[in-house]
């Protein structure tokens, strides 16, 4: 199993440090459906502009829905699709576009559902799972198989599982998986009080 926490330059929780985005998934061990429920459950209480809660997830598991998802990774692009077919749960990320108080439209819509993505991820952490989140997937074609309405974006497709050995995947994925981890450093992404003056 490959282990990579971050390289911080300060101290920070070991969960936060932890989390990465392995793509080497077990094909054979399946998620417990109560640990599916918990990464939900994480996802549910994410905070949301008037606590809107503008996040849908389209839960497709493989060991009681084998059709649902197969539609999950035949939305998939290819080049995900050769390591995404090993990952038991693929889960659809979406956002609604209206508040659902008023119908007016929600411009934090997609900031909320990323915030819930990113509360599942660390509740995975916590349970010992992986999970990699993918832009690449046919948005249009995900509309059409889950029958999803016109007034929301999907956003990302979400693999689950556990993770196996790099030998599972395919040449073209095994020296991304063993690579360092890395950021580009924090004054260069973070200002302090005016844009481009990198905080120390």
């Amino acid at each position: 199993m490959q282990n990579k926490p971050a390289t911080t330059s300060v101290q920070i929780h070991n969960l936060i440090e932890k989390r990465w985005s392995p793509r080497a998934f077990d094909p054979d061990k399946r998620v417990s459906h109560d640990d599916l429920l918990a990464l939900l459950e994480a996802a549910r209480w994410a905070p949301s502009s008037s606590n809107d809660q503008p996040w849908r997830f389209v839960v497709c598991d493989k060991a009681t829905d084998e059709s649902g998802w197969q539609n999950a990774l035949a939305v998939v692009v290819e080049k995900n699709r050769l390591w995404a077919k090993n990952a038991p749960v693929l889960i659809l990320a979406v956002a609604m576009e209206n508040f659902n108080h008023n119908g007016q439209p929600n411009r934090w819509a997609m900031y909320d559902t990323g915030a819930a993505s990113v509360s599942l991820c660390l509740q995975a952490t916590a349970l010992e799972l992986i999970v990699h989140q993918m832009g690449g997937f046919d948005a249009e074609k995900a509309r059409e198989v889950f029958h999803l309405p016109g007034d929301c974006k999907p956003m990302a497709m979400i693999a689950v599982g556990y993770q196996a050995d790099v030998d599972v995947l395919d040449d073209t994925f095994k020296e991304a998986e063993l690579a360092a981890r890395s950021r580009i450093a924090l004054n260069e992404r973070f200002y302090a009080g005016q844009w481009g003056k990198g905080i120390k």
